[in-house]
């Protein structure tokens, strides 16, 4: 019997793509991001989650996508990342989620190679998904490490201190 996981899909710009739900912490609407300055264009700033500054990445910028303006379906995909013996927590901005798929290991093939250019290292696999494919995301190889200390340093800022004027369009002005 092949091995089954769950994978919570989502949307960004048009293209199916997926992350295991066990990373999965929550999927949270759209909510008011306080930006952050002097961070990289990727970081839309942070979020308060129960108390707890969360960072939050537009997916499309750090995946080298335009950015998107927000829309009803825009969501927060609250994951947990592994770095060094720790986890940090991260908000990751998706133009919509979609629905949890069960994905047989044997339907994931592997990830395209694109040459010595284009790291690929960041993407888990691809699984069929009728005439078109979902691209199975490893979250823990989307950020390097010193981009995981970055979010983990903006999110160690006290909720008393994320600042009183929240940015209605965050990450970078485009409309989020």
């Amino acid at each position: 019997m092949a091995d089954i996981k769950q994978y919570l899909t989502f949307v960004l710009g048009g293209e199916n793509f997926a992350l295991e739900t066990s990373r999965v912490k929550e999927v949270l609407e759209y909510t008011t991001i306080t930006r952050i300055p002097r961070m990289p264009d990727f970081l839309c700033g942070v979020i308060n989650l129960r108390g707890n500054v969360v960072p939050v990445m537009d997916m499309r910028l750090k995946l080298g996508m335009p950015s998107a303006g927000r829309t009803v379906d825009t969501c927060i995909v609250i994951v947990e990342v592994d770095f060094d013996d720790e986890s940090a927590t991260i908000g990751c901005l998706v133009d919509s989620v979609k629905e949890v798929l069960e994905i047989a290991a044997n339907e994931i093939e592997p990830p395209p190679k694109m040459g010595m250019r284009l790291g690929t290292d960041f993407i888990q696999g691809m699984a069929r998904q009728g005439e078109s494919f979902t691209i199975i995301l490893d979250i823990n190889r989307i950020l390097s490490i010193d981009e995981v200390a970055l979010l983990q340093d903006a999110g160690g800022m006290g909720v008393e201190t994320m600042g009183k004027a929240p940015v209605e369009q965050a990450c970078a002005g485009q409309g989020i």
